[in-house]
């Protein structure tokens, strides 16, 4: 597997436990973290945990499903930045109450998700090598 595949499992681990551990702050005591920590929680939980497994597992077996290389390392690499970058400005926004970083934080992290399916568009044809002739 791809080093940055693991790389994307691996910080979706510990974003999934940044979410857990926020949720146990703020049931513990509700105003010990401040701002919006109900949607800063859903967020490191579903884009966080969820989404960057899918985005390792993914660009590590998609394309093999089609019989071809992943399209573009490149644009692989710039995802994990993006993701990773996204996720949080935009939690940062939502505990710091300042709508500019969510704002850009959502860009980024649309901008990962718009790159990881371009690149499995490119990747899986329609057509693979292994298809029965």
């Amino acid at each position: 597997m791809h080093r940055r595949n693991k790389r994307f499992i691996v910080m979706g681990l510990l974003w999934g436990l940044a979410g857990g551990v926020l949720a146990l702050a703020h049931l513990a005591h509700p105003g010990l973290v401040p701002g919006n920590v109900p949607r800063a929680h859903g967020h490191l939980m579903l884009l966080g945990l969820i989404l960057m497994i899918i985005y390792g597992v993914g660009l590590h077996v998609i394309p093999r499903f089609g019989g071809y290389p992943l399209r573009s390392e490149k644009l692989a690499e710039l995802q994990f930045w993006l993701a990773n970058l996204g996720l949080p400005l935009m939690v940062a926004g939502w505990l710091g109450t300042r709508d500019v970083l969510v704002a850009i934080g959502g860009l980024l992290s649309v901008s990962a998700m718009v790159l990881f399916a371009l690149n499995m568009v490119f990747s899986v044809r329609l057509r693979s090598p292994l298809d029965a002739r």
